[in-house]
């Protein structure tokens, strides 16, 4: 991988890799207009919140996913190669992630 795809501006992914985060990304669309039918069909709150929790622990598990890949591919490619700056970039996104 070169710089100009990993990461930076695009990811080439392997086939395995894509149709696994593109699967886990289907779930949870479905999950998600699900949780739009329960609405429409004035389902009672608490199965909602249930059904929203499983939507959100689906996200976080493809952040996980996806956080894990980047980090075995593009930051150590970039740490091999003495780009520091991948560090504080890594940093940065994780303090996003954790609000």
């Amino acid at each position: 991988m070169n710089e100009k795809n990993c990461c930076h501006k695009a990811k080439e992914r392997s086939e395995k890799e894509y149709k696994d985060l593109i699967h886990r990304l289907n779930r949870i669309e479905g999950q998600i207009r699900g949780i739009r039918g329960m609405v429409e069909k004035s389902a009672y709150c608490p199965e909602i919140l249930i059904q929203v929790a499983a939507a959100n622990a689906a996200l976080n598990s493809f952040n996980k996913v996806l956080l894990a890949n980047h980090i075995r591919t593009c930051v150590a490619q970039d740490i091999r190669q003495g780009k520091e700056e991948t560090i504080d970039e890594l940093l940065a996104t994780l303090q996003k992630l954790m609000k």
